[in-house]
């Protein structure tokens, strides 16, 4: 298979090179190239390009929109793990003595793209329009969390909260992607009915503004604020060089690697390992994250695997989470992934390296003794040494040769290929196994769904077509449904999805969990049919959602909150709402062509991500290719 991929992506290359070239020193939607950086759309085309509403589902954003044109309230500097004022002038000051009533300065000198003045106003303004609009997904958010913010003047907000929460700059700041809250431009949102509101052209704050769109979804060209002095990434970090920015999609990984070889893109957002090796061999340009095996970035904290809607029949039965995870060979599941080049993860939070060593490490007595209700033990310990045998069978180079710096590569293990107890958990509940495969408690045919990105997040894409195989094998009539990126959000919002490859609830950056894994409060629960922010997989735990209470009132670096961290990761375990499977392996390569100075393992300022809210500040660090 992996001969065919590289022939097949190599022959494409090979017909595009007698493809006309652009015209000399020239985008192709007109801008000088030497000016231009160009960039993969992560969701690939979008399929509505004048709908720009961010707090509408089935809207894109990673177009331009939430990299270049939104901005947080606070940002977080990724290798340092420490969030820094954007929008927002200082960090939230509690003011009562409680943590509940708080106040910060917003940014002074700021202005929308249109030329009016940043307010804090404007941040006021928006909260109130999510927590009186229950039709918009944020709503259950902030209404389960704010009692009331307002704007005292041009530059101070404040807000109290329902209950005591010191980590408030959490809540409203970036810590992996962005954040959820965008504040949006007053004078321009009062007038409307945020429910429907296209938002096109939008206002936006960041240093570049929208120009031009293809009607189709292809790409959007955004250009250098004249003002860029009025942004925060301008006020932050300087003047960004490139005069334009294109979020471009050539559509398949094939076209995308052609248009790389061929100088045409500068930042591709994800493509498979064989695509960059017949990339590397065809432009000596081109850059990964590592210059040498594994290549890619692991330290992505968002991990794949298969989310569940645990509202659901079968799957609101742990026993029938727990037999599918016993029924994948996750072996088979790596190497039909990405050849291998992942670390595995049995736990709830990525297997990013502090992780590594503040959870899954010292969790490891813990995993290996861990037991089912029945006493069945089902950790294996030995993924990594076998991988590194597999690997070292095809002659891969640069694979570490001892045991600790195997799991160190490839995780601490994961769980037990078992069949045979798979099937003992199916027939507790009801399940029969018929000769054309699994029946259902009432006597149907076990048909399983999985939603699957189509030509986007290709890890996942990949993943999910390897656990439906796994699963057929096992005996599941299973079938992977690609979607476009607004269909694919949107169904798992909506819990309208039996199981997908989605990854949302299973981030994390730093030591205290409680950043991201709060979501998983039952208190976010929305019926079916209904939006949801959060708990998308609507799980409801009382235990879980209780310890996930007593993280809240802690200050980010109270050690607590590992122990806290520790017993949340347990209680996941246990009900397996997510079957977690890898850390996320970035291949995101660069073309320094034309721009340099992009992040690199060598040139660690920032990660590569290039779908990040914090992307304007890389662009703002971007030079002219010597």
């Amino acid at each position: 298979m992996k001969r065919l991929i590289h022939a097949s992506i190599a022959l494409c290359i090979a017909c595009a090179a007698n493809t006309p070239a652009l015209a000399e020193n020239m985008t192709d939607v007109g801008t000088p190239r030497k000016e231009t950086l160009v960039v993969d759309i992560l969701t690939g085309r979008v399929g509505n390009p004048k709908r720009m509403n961010p707090y509408l589902e089935g809207n894109s954003l990673v177009q331009g929109l939430h990299q270049l044109g939104y901005s947080n309230l606070w940002e977080i500097d990724t290798v340092k793990g420490v969030q820094y004022p954007a929008l927002a002038a200082t960090m939230p000051e509690a003011i009562d003595g409680k943590n509940t009533r708080w106040r910060f300065k917003v940014r002074k000198g700021l202005a929308w793209s249109d030329g009016v003045p940043f307010s804090a106003a404007d941040v006021a303004y928006t909260a109130q329009m999510i927590i009186g609009n229950p039709k918009l997904p944020y709503n259950r958010f902030l209404e389960k969390n704010i009692k009331s913010i307002q704007a005292i003047d041009a530059e101070t907000v404040e807000l109290e909260t329902l209950s005591a929460m010191p980590k408030i700059a959490y809540m409203f700041g970036s810590v992996i992607f962005g954040n959820g809250f965008r504040v949006l431009p007053k004078h321009v949102w009062e007038k409307v009915d945020p429910a429907t509101f296209a938002n096109f052209p939008p206002v936006t704050i960041g240093p570049y503004k929208l120009k031009e769109v293809d009607d189709n979804g292809f790409w959007f060209l955004w250009e250098k604020r004249a003002d860029w002095q009025k942004t925060d990434a301008g006020q932050i970090v300087g003047e960004p060089k490139p005069k334009y920015v294109l979020f471009r999609s050539y559509g398949t990984e094939e076209k995308r690697i052609m248009a790389m070889a061929r100088n045409d893109i500068d930042v591709l957002t994800d493509i498979t390992p064989e695509g960059l090796d017949i990339l590397r061999q065809r432009n000596a340009k081109v850059k990964s994250w590592y210059d040498a095996f594994p290549w890619a970035a692991l330290d992505d904290p968002c991990e794949r695997g298969i989310s569940f809607n645990t509202s659901s029949a079968p799957y609101d039965q742990w026993q029938v989470r727990w037999a599918l995870a016993l029924a994948t060979r996750i072996d088979n599941v790596s190497i039909a992934t990405f050849s291998g080049m992942m670390r595995a993860s049995p736990l709830h939070a990525p297997p990013i390296s502090i992780l590594m060593k503040t959870y899954h490490e010292p969790m490891l007595p813990w995993l290996k003794g861990f037991a089912l209700p029945d006493g069945y033990k089902p950790f294996d310990s030995e993924f990594a040494i076998r991988m590194g045998k597999r690997l070292a069978a095809e002659k891969i180079p640069g694979l570490p040769t001892g045991d600790a710096e195997l799991r160190k590569l490839f995780g601490v293990g994961w769980w037990k290929f078992d069949p045979a107890k798979a099937a003992a958990l199916l027939q507790s509940v009801g399940f029969r196994k018929a000769d054309a495969g699994w029946l259902l408690p009432d006597g149907k045919p076990w048909k399983m769904t999985i939603n699957a990105p189509a030509d986007f997040e290709i890890q996942s894409q990949r993943l999910a077509f390897a656990v439906a195989n796994e699963w057929k094998k096992f005996g599941i009539d299973v079938n992977v449904q690609q979607q476009q990126g607004g269909v694919f959000t949107t169904e798992y919002a909506s819990g309208n999805f039996q199981a997908g490859a989605y990854w949302n609830q299973t981030c994390a950056i730093g030591p205290d969990l409680w950043v991201r894994l709060e979501w998983w409060h039952e208190k976010y629960v929305s019926p079916n049919g209904q939006p949801a922010a959060f708990n998308r997989e609507r799980y409801t735990n009382p235990s879980l959602s209780h310890t996930i209470d007593q993280m809240a009132i802690l200050q980010p670096t109270d050690p607590k909150n590992v122990e806290l961290g520790t017993a949340l990761l347990k209680e996941l375990v246990a009900g397996m709402p997510v079957i977690p499977m890898f850390g996320t392996s970035k291949f995101v390569p660069v073309n320094t062509t034309y721009w340099s100075n992009f992040p690199s393992a060598s040139n660690y300022y920032e990660g590569p991500w290039w779908w990040w809210s914090n992307f304007k500040y890389i662009v703002a660090r971007l030079r002219p290719a010597p």
